[in-house]
């Protein structure tokens, strides 16, 4: 629990999501990109919608405004704070290994930051559960993840590898663990296949893990902000293009998973 807590002072201190998410080329993109994702599958407003680790309600906000009645659950004080001011939304404290709802109570459970926070895999496990336990049966189930090869593209792409740098990025690599030496926070980062194989484990259905960004995130960076009205619609027709692609969903800086809560009554622990 100390780690987690080391987590959500890392996001209540040092780092400010909305603005990555709104104010880097990146961030822009991974945005964009999330909501168009979603967009494909959510159900008919007004349902029901878990943002599990929504943060300061950066997806939470369009979702309240499209008609749906979100809940939303983050470790962080501030952003629970900040999410509880949006209108349509609910916000408290909370623990993605330990959901304080009842069985099927949502017809949305998203996971869009909690994963990779989890650095061991039954850590990873318990969350997922949790995330089909409080989703009605046949609720779709949105899992974010960070790319295995995010850092090293995006190093790679800055000027970040270096003699310092190098073992580390590689250790990333063969580990899936991100150190926090190179930047951001404790971490776990995936592979595709391996994100897939999580949720079958946790008794998802349907699975289909698609990649964000695509190859173009860093590239729209080297542009910088001023210019991002004009490549940022060429970024997201490659993302879209490169999706499903078995050799660009690695690519892309991070992933998403979509599936469903089984639809038989028989819920396994």
């Amino acid at each position: 629990m100390d780690r987690l807590g080391d987590v959500a002072r890392f996001y209540a201190e040092a780092y400010d999501e909305d603005v990555r998410l709104t104010r880097s080329p990146h961030g822009r993109l991974e945005f964009a990109r999330t909501r168009e994702l979603l967009e494909r599958v959510l159900p008919a407003p007004p349902a029901r919608v878990l943002d599990v680790g929504g943060g300061t309600g950066i997806h939470a906000r369009w979702l309240a405004a499209a008609g749906y009645e979100v809940t939303l659950l983050d470790l962080t004080a501030q952003h629970v704070a900040a999410a509880a001011a949006i209108d349509g939304v609910t916000a408290s404290v909370g623990d993605a290994r330990s959901l304080p709802f009842t069985a099927g109570a949502f017809d949305v459970v998203l996971l869009l930051g909690p994963l990779y926070h989890l650095v061991e895999a039954e850590e990873r496990m318990l969350a997922l559960r949790e995330a089909r336990r409080v989703a009605r049966p046949g609720a779709l189930v949105a899992v974010a993840a960070i790319s295995r090869y995010a850092g090293l593209l995006d190093f790679g792409a800055h000027g970040g590898i270096t003699a310092a740098t190098e073992p580390l990025v590689r250790d990333v690599l063969s580990t899936g663990r991100h150190d926090p030496r190179l930047g951001f926070t404790t971490a776990y980062v995936h592979r595709p296949e391996e994100l897939s194989a999580e949720l079958v484990a946790a008794g998802l259905r349907d699975v289909e893990v698609f990649g964000v960004e695509g190859p173009c995130g860093p590239a729209l960076d080297a542009h910088g902000i001023e210019q991002i009205d004009e490549f940022l619609p060429s970024a997201i027709a490659c993302a879209r293009i490169a999706e499903r692609d078995p050799a660009l969903i690695a690519a892309s800086a991070h992933f998403l998973a979509l599936a469903t809560a089984p639809r038989s009554s028989s819920r396994r622990s």
